[in-house]
């Protein structure tokens, strides 16, 4: 059913629930996986106007990607990684779009309403800003069956 799949990653406990459903998934539909982890801090949004370097949390953030394709890899799924810069909503529509992705898959929080209300969903804003199904996995809360 699905050929292509972006998988957005934020380096928390979010990523492990969606990569345990997108692996299974990707495997069943023989689909290849993109990840794309958006680094969003002040080196990472004015990388290209400052002509600055990578910080030391964007390299820990591409170590990071290569870690879960290397590790989607070994589990026989075809995987490409990407680390962007800037508006994690635009970076992840746009990295669907560029990439041809027929699926987005993404880890949520399950904040509830004031969570949100304080410090944004971008699970909700990219679901409100794309064309492409999206399919969000809430990590499981210590003590949730």
């Amino acid at each position: 059913m699905y050929q292509r799949i972006l998988v957005p990653l934020e380096n928390s406990k979010a990523d492990m629930a969606i990569l345990e459903h997108v692996t299974t998934l990707a495997k069943h539909d023989s689909a290849s996986v993109v990840l794309i982890h958006v680094a969003d801090g002040f080196a990472a949004r004015n990388l290209k106007q400052l002509s600055l370097r990578e910080s030391e949390e964007m390299k820990k953030d591409r170590a990071y990607l290569d870690e879960i394709a290397g590790r989607l890899a070994k589990a026989g799924l075809q995987v490409d990684a990407i680390l962007a810069t800037g508006d994690p909503t635009t970076e992840i529509t746009s990295a669907a779009k560029r990439e041809k992705c027929d699926l987005i898959a993404m880890g949520t929080h399950g904040h509830r309403w004031a969570m949100d209300l304080l410090f944004g969903s971008v699970a909700e804003a990219v679901r409100h800003r794309t064309l492409v199904p999206v399919l969000l996995v809430r990590q499981q809360a210590i003590g949730d069956a």
